[in-house]
């Protein structure tokens, strides 16, 4: 196990007072018809994965198709496919994932177990906050609180971007995510339901997810296909445009943020559980 320290823009909303257990004083959601839905993640060791998001996250596992695995936790779907990734989510516009967890300790001795590279743990900023690489180098950060009651639940997306108040205006403007209103800093935050969007500032260049071992976030929109087309209207060009899957029960569009980030939206019929995203059928990532 090796451990070693964490940039100070990574730990300072901690420092500023945000609190592991939610972010603080929200405004009102703009748009109330978007909501957090899954990460997709790209491996070259499935089994790695499966380990670590059942055995040590808590997931409830399914199979989702022969080169895909669903896990499922608490207010978000972790989507899984067979791939090459091209890097892990240090350098890219998502530098990172973070949930909550029930028992830190359990948790981190897991982790040392496993021979996942921890990177802070309990710093003077939060005693109650740890940060590793996970399989395929796949950063996560993890906040106690004692009050949940499975072993772990979502809590956050973190960006790093060169421009945080751009970036939090785009996703308050686009998404109808609620700015949060906290001490003063450079750190900003924005809440949607079930999921934290926090934006940290780097002078370091930063590349687009697409490829990497996290490959998108994920998002479920009701109306969907009325919501691609405010998105247009606003200038916001679509990867792939608004499309049903009805074998499937669901519809579903990508777009890219102005940083990189890809993003998939899916709108599940009633009768169908969490949307199966069908991006692994046209965006594996390119081999090595």
């Amino acid at each position: 196990m090796r451990l070693f320290s964490i940039t100070a823009a990574t730990l300072t909303f901690a420092a500023l007072g945000f609190s592991q257990n939610g972010p603080l004083a929200p405004a009102p959601l703009t748009d109330p018809r978007v909501s957090n839905s899954h990460i997709h993640l790209f491996t070259k060791d499935p089994e790695v994965q499966r380990h670590f998001w059942v055995d040590i996250m808590g997931a409830t596992a399914n199979k989702m198709g022969p080169d895909r695995d669903g896990y499922t936790l608490p207010k978000v779907l972790v989507i899984v496919d067979k791939g090459n990734p091209t890097a892990g989510t240090e350098g890219s516009v998502v530098n990172h994932v973070g949930f909550k967890v029930r028992d830190m300790k359990d948790i981190l001795d897991k982790v040392a177990a496993q021979h996942f590279t921890i990177q802070v743990k309990n710093p003077p900023e939060n005693p109650k906050q740890a940060f590793f690489l996970g399989p395929d180098d796949i950063r996560i950060e993890l906040l106690a609180d004692d009050k949940i009651t499975t072993p772990s639940e979502n809590h956050q997306v973190h960006f790093f971007t060169p421009d945080v108040d751009a970036m939090q205006k785009w996703y308050v403007s686009n998404f109808g995510a609620a700015p949060v209103a906290f001490g003063a800093g450079k750190v900003k935050l924005a809440t949607l339901p079930d999921v934290n969007l926090i934006f940290s500032p780097t002078d370091t260049p930063v590349t687009g997810t697409k490829g990497r071992a996290l490959d998108h976030i994920g998002f479920e929109v009701k109306d969907l296909e009325g919501f691609t087309k405010t998105l247009e209207a606003n200038g916001v060009k679509l990867d792939t445009p608004y499309r049903k899957i009805p074998q499937m029960g669901f519809a579903v569009a990508f777009l890219t943020d102005p940083w990189g980030t890809r993003i998939e939206l899916t709108e599940r019929s009633a009768s169908t559980g969490p949307a199966p995203s069908p991006s692994a059928q046209s965006q594996k990532p390119a081999q090595q």
